[in-house]
């Protein structure tokens, strides 16, 4: 639910940066200096934004993806003919599905 929040929340923003945007390509020749700069200030301070949430974000997922490599590593140390067994079948379902095509 947080990343559907936090995705949702991203689009918005990504459709905010999107709508100055064109705001700027498309008055850009019609619009006072002053205001061309207004917009143009407005827009890089949304991009700046969103590159940096885009970051925060890949570095939340990098973390997470290293703790549920850890957590499968540490199973299979564990149990390892489960993890055999689990790889046999993930193997065969993939090598069927794939020869179907």
């Amino acid at each position: 639910m947080v990343k559907d929040a936090t995705s949702e929340h991203l689009r918005a923003e990504l459709k905010s940066l999107a709508d100055t945007l064109e705001e700027v390509l498309r008055g850009s020749a019609q619009k006072p200096k002053a205001e061309f700069e207004k917009l143009r200030t407005k827009a890089e301070s949304a991009l700046k934004d969103i590159r940096s949430r885009l970051g925060d974000s890949g570095e939340r997922l990098a973390e997470q993806t290293r703790v549920v490599a850890s957590k499968a590593d540490e199973y299979v140390h564990e149990y390892p003919w489960a993890g055999i067994g689990v790889g046999a079948v993930v193997g065969f379902i993939l090598g069927a599905l794939i020869t179907r095509r």
